[in-house]
């Protein structure tokens, strides 16, 4: 079997098996408890600044099924010029949500906060026209989007 075949991936988190995750000092926890919707990468120069590389990993799960655990008053929110507010922890400075977590209908979590794989892989690159000139987009056939994946 090669390796990142899909039957290596293990199963999307759910009611009976929950993913959980949170930030580097451990103040903020969450869980969820339903599949992702969906997962990609975003080349955008906000990503760039918030996350201090290329690009970020990101998955959107609908907000029924996140869940905070412990840390809410740890969150402290960005709201850039545009895009949704970025969420992170005040305390270590973990990037961990994109938009209003009461509100939105799909929660975004960033891959890299989650405990465990998340059972889902990246399925597009967007905001490709604003990749990192000292990073190249690889070519990995991932469907590419020169802005929003949803523009």
């Amino acid at each position: 079997m090669s390796i990142g075949s899909s039957a290596e991936i293990p199963a999307p988190p759910s009611p009976e098996a929950p993913l959980q995750g949170g930030c580097l000092c451990g103040a903020v926890r969450y869980e969820l408890t339903a599949p992702f919707a969906y997962a990609g990468y975003c080349h955008c120069t906000h990503c760039q600044r918030r996350t201090g590389t290329g690009s970020s990993a990101n998955a959107r799960v609908p907000r029924e099924g996140f869940r905070l655990l412990q840390g809410e008053e740890q969150l402290k929110a960005f709201q850039p010029p545009t895009g949704l507010p970025k969420l992170f922890c005040e305390t270590c400075g973990s990037a961990l949500f994109s938009g209003d977590l009461s509100a939105d209908s799909l929660v975004a979590v960033r891959l890299g906060t989650l405990d465990r794989d998340p059972g889902i892989r990246p399925q597009f690159r967007q905001f490709v026209d604003s990749a990192a000139p000292w990073e190249p987009v690889p070519d990995d056939g991932l469907e590419r989007h020169p802005r929003s994946r949803d523009a």
